[in-house]
């Protein structure tokens, strides 16, 4: 399981000012807790400051990297934040994300070419957010050919079949964790990812819901989500769930996250 660290979002009220007032310590710490917590990317997000958005999320990224040598998921629907945040990216950045949707795709399909990058393919397109499995694969199939096509290995490519809350429809949970199924069958070599929490958006005991719904997705072929990594039960589950689902080899990874006290109740 890829985790991506999701707390460095300036759409956090905590992690706002730390943005606006370029706090290095604060951000630093913020980073060092999701790096302690398992995280392999940490997310960084400046969106809510639209003029000066390019200049903090290149600063994130330096910001990060100055202390921690793990490359950064560059979360933006701006391709000129998105290009100043790959120019100080040291290492394999994962870019968050491309679409079919027309302008997103014009915008950032050149960026995803000229650097070798991971990338995250959202399974919408112009028509609006898929409902239904087959919805999501009849845009997951000409993406996935397209960024291939443009140059990108199947294996840099994280296809996000897009999670909706449950309390809205209750069929949602069901046809996310069916599509994984059906990207796992049919692209074996792409990889997946998610902002699975969205799930429980606005139901009560949420991180339970999160807890339960990625050990479901996990035994669908779920290999990548966008998480908080400081939450131990959840690292617990994703733990437990993949070596039971043939992931760890002699359950090396569960003897490992015991002997380091991460499935501490």
């Amino acid at each position: 399981m890829e985790i991506v660290g999701e707390l460095i979002n300036a759409s956090r009220k905590a992690i706002r000012p730390l943005i606006e007032n370029q706090d290095a310590e604060g951000i630093i710490e913020i980073a060092r807790k999701q790096v302690e917590g398992g995280a392999d990317y940490i997310d960084v997000n400046a969106g809510v400051f639209i003029k000066e958005e390019p200049e903090y999320l290149r600063w994130l990224v330096e910001t990060v990297q100055s202390e921690f040598d793990i490359p950064c998921c560059i979360d933006s629907p701006n391709p000129v934040a998105i290009e100043e945040a790959l120019k100080v990216h040291k290492g394999i950045p994962m870019i968050n994300s491309i679409s079919l949707e027309k302008d997103r795709y014009a915008n950032i399909m050149p960026l995803v070419e000229a650097a070798e990058c991971k990338v995250i393919a959202l399974c919408m397109d112009d028509t609006g957010m898929p409902e239904t499995k087959d919805q999501r694969m009849a845009v997951a199939e000409p993406l996935i050919n397209e960024l291939v096509k443009k140059g990108v290995k199947p294996d840099n490519i994280y296809v996000d079949p897009l999670v909706q809350p449950v309390g809205t429809d209750d069929k949602y949970g069901l046809e996310f964790l069916n599509t994984i199924e059906a990207l796992k069958r049919e692209y074996p070599e792409t990889h997946h990812m998610c902002g699975l929490s969205n799930i429980s958006f606005d139901l009560p005991k949420r991180k339970f819901v999160n807890r339960v719904f990625m050990i479901m997705a996990i035994a669908k072929g779920l290999d990548g989500a966008i998480l908080d990594p400081t939450d131990k039960q959840m690292i617990a589950s994703i733990v437990t769930a993949e070596t039971l689902m043939g992931r760890d080899k002699y359950c090396e990874k569960y003897l490992k996250a015991y002997r380091d006290g991460v499935l501490a109740p």
